[in-house]
Parts: structure tokens; C-alpha cells; sequence
């Protein structure tokens, strides 16, 4: 079991300064329009002290058909313009996979490679209604290729906050739990609110992302880092200060 799953942290509350959630990317999926939409909120989060961002395009079949080739040459060319608009913020390559039959197939067959982060990192996300049936067998798959499952925005999903102990499975099954910043303000509904928070007082959240879609998403992202449990959050140890 890894250490950092149970254990609290002392003392001040720090800043973030990487982000490992965000869809800053424009064309491929339902992030930002364009690169112009995708400058100003990099210029945001550099304001804000971030300076990392690991944008995570979704991976979903039939739906955002991306590759991870596609990413990474995307990111080339919005570093470019990051660089040439004089903002001092480095953007990385990742993606939020879908846990589907295709990510599955491709996780067991070792067919290809993953885009990670940090230390060896995979953002997944769900059915936001009902657990998948392959869920365990995923995390197992992922497990063996020596990869960690970073599991994106738990607080969203029906199948936990109707049924909390499903956490304590994931924690015993090595996930690591993303929460969303923006969910701490109730931008999600009530219930995603109440469950991030109660994430946050029993010390399950490893890491927050933006999960910035779009110029709407990071003016409540602002707002969000004065809500008491964004501040809360910040004292425990997350993976996001040795990013």
C-alpha cells in the first residue's frame, strides 16, 4: 500500500502550481475553441502561480478518436504559441481515457503506449451513472504494466457518492482519487459538492485539477480557490506538489 494513501499532512496550506487536468487543446475534443481561447486562460493559470499544465484530451472511442501521437503533436504547437506570447507556463502531453472495451483491449494487449504523467500517472474517467463491469479488471490490467490509475473527478459519479464505501475499495485496489477544484463550489450540482468534501475530511483526495474546459470553467476556478474546502484540500499531501 502506498504511503501517502492514509497519511495526513501538517502546517500551512500551500499554492498548486500544476495542474494535471485540463482540455486546452482546440479540435480535438469539448475543450476550448481555439488557440486564442487557450492563451488567455494559460496566461490565467500563470497568474494564478501554476507553472505546469498537463492537458488531458479525452480518448474515447467513436466519440474523441484521438491518438496519443495527435496529442503530443498538439501540444508542439500550442507550447509554440505559449512560448511566443511570452508566458512562462509548460504544457505537457496527457489524456483522460474513457474506461471503455477499446481501453480495456488495449491495456491487456500492452498494444501501444499510454500517456502518463508524473511518476507513471493514468487519468481515467467512467460512466458518471453506473460503475463499469470491468472497472476491477481495468485497475488490475493497469496495475501489472506497473502504471498507477489516477481515477478523474470521483465526487461526479452516481456509484460512489450513492455508495461511499466504494471508495475504500478503490484506496485498497492502489487508485489514486483526482477531485475537481470547481466542484468544491457547487458548480456540479449539491451532491458533487458534498461528496468532494467529504473526500477531503476523511483525507482521500491524492490529487485537484481544473478540469478546465473553457474560459467559463476557469472563472469558477477563481472563485473556487476561496472556498474553505479548496483551502482544506491544500493541506493534505498531494501528488500535485511533487509534480
Amino acid at each position: 500500500m502506498f504511503n501517502f494513501f492514509r497519511k495526513k499532512q501538517s502546517g500551512s496550506a500551500r499554492s498548486i502550481q500544476v495542474d494535471i487536468h485540463s482540455h486546452l487543446l482546440p479540435d480535438l475534443d469539448d475543450g476550448v475553441e481555439d488557440y486564442e481561447e487557450s492563451l488567455v486562460i494559460i496566461n490565467g493559470f500563470h497568474e494564478m502561480g501554476y507553472r505546469k499544465l498537463i492537458t488531458t484530451p479525452h480518448i474515447m472511442q467513436d466519440f474523441y478518436n484521438n491518438s496519443e501521437a495527435s496529442i503530443t503533436q498538439k501540444v508542439k504547437e500550442l507550447n509554440a504559441k505559449v512560448a511566443e506570447a511570452g508566458i512562462p507556463v509548460e504544457v505537457l502531453a496527457g489524456a483522460e481515457y474513457y474506461l471503455d472495451d477499446h481501453l480495456l483491449h488495449k491495456v491487456k494487449n500492452r498494444s501501444g503506449d499510454l500517456l502518463t504523467f508524473g511518476n507513471n500517472y493514468l487519468l481515467f474517467e467512467t460512466s458518471f451513472m453506473n460503475e463499469p463491469m470491468y472497472l476491477k479488471e481495468f485497475i488490475f490490467e493497469v496495475r501489472s504494466r506497473g502504471i498507477t490509475p489516477v481515477m478523474a473527478h470521483p465526487e461526479r459519479y452516481a456509484f460512489i457518492y450513492n455508495d461511499f464505501d466504494m471508495v475504500s475499495d478503490l484506496i485498497d485496489r492502489e487508485v489514486l482519487l483526482q477531485v475537481n477544484i470547481n466542484s468544491f463550489t457547487g458548480y456540479y450540482s449539491k451532491q458533487v459538492k458534498k461528496t468532494a468534501e467529504k473526500l477531503v475530511d476523511k483525507g482521500l483526495v491524492h490529487l485537484l485539477g481544473s478540469d478546465c474546459h473553457n474560459l467559463r470553467h476557469f472563472e469558477v476556478l477563481k472563485k473556487a480557490r476561496q472556498e474553505k474546502y479548496y483551502i482544506k484540500a491544500l493541506e493534505l499531501p498531494l501528488i500535485n506538489y511533487n509534480l
